[in-house]
């Protein structure tokens, strides 16, 4: 028996996928199978993929069924940093066309921390160590 995550998308998982394992050590896409011509999905639509955070294995997909719901912040990937730049290069990122939930800062349970949903829905919480 295995758990694991899925992260689900309506049509961006690639390009999420490309971001995030840019920002990260440690990170690339395992596998892709996309959907091809007659099947549920657009055809060239990540059918399902498999990538790495910092050595973390996630899946995805893009659902060919559009929902009414999307992600939600109260789930969120939470990644330390050893370093300000490092984590205000993730910020910077990440943010863009996204938005901020808490800003920057240092709160009582962190030195400098920030809590952000990106452009996709996927909401990140950002802590230096």
């Amino acid at each position: 028996m295995q758990v694991s995550n899925l992260l689900m998308f309506t049509g961006e998982a690639e390009e999420a996928m490309i971001l995030y394992v840019s920002l990260f050590p440690q990170s690339r896409i395992v596998s892709v199978a996309r959907y091809g011509a007659n099947e549920a999905g657009a055809k060239g639509s990540v059918k399902q993929a498999l990538f790495e955070l910092c050595a973390t294995r996630y899946r995805c997909i893009d659902s060919p069924v559009k929902h009414a719901f999307t992600f939600t912040p109260s789930f969120s990937l939470f990644v330390e940093f050893d370093s300000q730049e490092q984590l205000q290069v993730a910020l910077t990122s990440l943010s863009d066309r996204g938005k901020i939930l808490m800003p920057a800062g240092s709160y009582g349970f962190s030195k400098y921390f920030a809590w952000i949903q990106d452009r996709f829905g996927v909401s990140w919480q950002l802590n230096l160590q």
